[in-house]
Parts: C-alpha cells; structure tokens; sequence
C-alpha cells in the first residue's frame, strides 16, 4: 500500500496553467505505475494520464493531448501532471493513483488513491 498526496490546485483563468503534485510514502515508488483522473459534479471519475515505472511510456486522453502533459522524479518519490491551455471543461477535482501492474485506463483496478485537489476554471 502507498499514500499519496495532492497538491497545486486551484482558480485560474482559461488560457491559464497549473503544475499538480503528488507525494508518494513508499520506498517502492519506481515499482508504481502512476496515474492521475479527474472528477467533475455529476459525472464519473475519468482517465486523464498515465506514466510507467521508469517513466519511459507515457499515455494521455485524447482530449488533453498536446496541453497536459505527465512525469515522474523516482528520487523525490513525486509524480507531477503540468496542464497549459486550461478551459472550464477542465474544472473537476483531480486525483493521482498508483497500480502496480502498469497503465490502464479503468478506475477499477488502481491500487491507491489520493484525496484529490480541486482545479476550477473560469471563463
């Protein structure tokens, strides 16, 4: 079992940017496949990134690709998710998660999660 620990949300403008944190308590942090999701009022918790243990393979939803982009320091036991381009459609609360059998997009089969940090886009 891993903790994991959100930080760097909040209110930007659209057009704006952020840079999310997750602070991971394990001494197997680079075994991890890590991963972050997204979920906005009233719909279900969604994929959005996805890195591998080495961070040599990365994944991203179709809908952030070219603006989010995710990584990983197995030094700092830290994976980080950076979003340029930000629109309202991008508000939910965001969350990072660990699996330990690599990257899927199924919220189902992810081992740990972190309590999440709120990203609210204004128009």
């Amino acid at each position: 079992q891993v903790q994991l620990a959100e930080s760097g949300g909040g209110l930007v403008q659209a057009g704006g940017s952020l840079r999310l944190s997750c602070a991971a308590s394990t001494r197997t942090f680079s075994n991890y496949a890590m991963g972050w999701f997204r979920q906005a009022p009233g719909k279900e918790r969604e994929f959005v990134a996805g890195i591998s243990w080495t961070g040599g393979r990365t994944y991203v939803r179709d809908s952030v690709k070219g603006r989010f982009t995710i990584s990983r320091d197995n030094a700092k036991n830290t994976v980080y998710l950076q979003m340029n381009s930000l629109t309202p459609e991008d508000t939910a609360v965001y969350y990072c998660a660990a699996r330990l059998f690599g990257i899927v997009e199924n919220t189902k089969v992810w081992d740990d999660w972190g309590q999440g940090t709120q990203v609210t886009v204004s128009s």
